[in-house]
């Protein structure tokens, strides 16, 4: 397994196609500068090109590993097989009909799976893929790409420039749940916005706009955790086996008419005073109040409630923010009251993790 730490480019297209062709070793995409951690507890054979005297070798079949972002310790290795991605590929492609030859932008971290798809996308159709190391509103509506990935808060700031948009014939959105508006003010631009869940584990996103894609089985577990069974699916974590069939995930969900409705991660689940409150749930209503630009809830320990529910609040002006009581009445009207906040922190922007997710873990321990 050879790790990459370099900017995204040509270097490491060429070895994502060897390794998905078995021409050459599994890739480990790093970012630069981050890699610490995830060298020391992926031990690759060869880090840009040096072989490490520590270093273990991978499973056959294994063409990538993706290092998770290891927001809750050690990162693991998500190890991903050629057949499973490519499996993953063909049915993303079929479902938003792109042609071979038709253009890619990557502009999320390759280290992550969002941005490591695109570059598989665009091997298996042939072409080349437009790579930007980082995010510029300018440089992706000019890059002449067909189709895109990107995160809500990248697609939020193209949207803030009221850009035409028309210029993608897709805009693939995932990675957290968009602000409420969001689709139908990038639509009213032009935007033909595919919503997709999934994960490392499942080779990237598996369902779209609530529908699994083909050869994708989706169930909800009895505690209420998402279950996904498929092709796409990982061989295992680095050093361990995955038993299969099924991949149980870490998030919450409901199927209503064969369409899947994410409601949060059974971990964002916040237990106070002896309720249940969906973290994502409260995000999302307070989301809407005029006062509030951006915004988390997370659940903080508390002596008397267990833990309470926390608003991480982006003012929509920062001379005239929301206060706690405004934000406890507006979800109060709308939601059971044990889900009011008890607390309230404002800050300017919310911590950002790589691959453009909301910190959670710095939210909590109030960084």
């Amino acid at each position: 397994m050879h790790a990459l730490t370099a900017a995204p480019g040509p270097e490491l297209f060429a070895a994502l196609r060897d390794a998905l062709s078995g021409a050459g070793p599994a890739v480990l995409p790093l970012l630069p500068g981050q890699a610490k951690d995830a060298l020391a507890a992926l031990r690759p054979t060869h880090v840009d090109g040096v072989r490490q005297p520590a270093g273990a070798g991978v499973p056959d079949e294994v063409a990538v590993v993706i290092a998770t972002s290891g927001s809750t310790g050690a990162p693991k290795g998500v190890q991903l097989s050629a057949a499973a991605l490519h499996a993953a590929a063909a049915v993303q492609l079929r479902r938003v009909e792109a042609a071979p030859g038709e253009r890619w932008l990557c502009c999320l971290p390759p280290s992550h799976i969002s941005g490591l798809q695109v570059l598989v996308r665009s091997a298996v159709t042939g072409s080349e893929p437009i790579i930007h190391d980082g995010f510029s509103p300018a440089e992706v509506l000019g890059s002449g790409a067909d189709h895109v990935s990107l995160v809500p808060t990248q697609l939020h700031r193209l949207v803030e420039r009221g850009a035409d948009l028309s210029v993608f014939r897709t805009i693939l959105l995932g990675g957290a749940a968009p602000r409420p508006g969001l689709l139908e003010e990038a639509r009213a631009l032009g935007a033909r916005v595919v919503t997709t869940y999934g994960m490392s584990e499942t080779s990237g996103g598996c369902v779209y706009d609530g529908r699994p894609l083909d050869q994708v089985d989706v169930k909800i577990g009895e505690d209420g955790r998402i279950h996904v069974a498929g092709p796409m699916l990982f061989s295992g974590y680095r050093f361990e086996e995955f038993a299969g069939p099924w991949f149980v995930t870490s998030d919450l969900g409901e199927l209503v008419g064969g369409r899947l409705r994410v409601l949060g991660r059974a971990d964002d689940v916040i237990n106070t005073g002896g309720e249940k409150v969906v973290a994502v749930q409260v995000a999302a209503v307070l989301s809407a109040h005029p006062e509030v630009a951006d915004v988390a809830v997370v659940g903080c320990p508390d002596p008397e409630w267990g833990e309470r529910v926390v608003a991480v609040v982006v003012p929509a002006d920062a001379a005239r923010p929301p206060t706690l009581a405004q934000l406890r009445a507006y979800a109060k009207s709308r939601l059971p009251s044990y889900c009011a906040p008890r607390e309230l922190r404002l800050l300017p922007s919310l911590p950002l993790l790589p691959n453009g997710k909301t910190d959670v873990v710095r939210l909590r321990v109030g960084t």
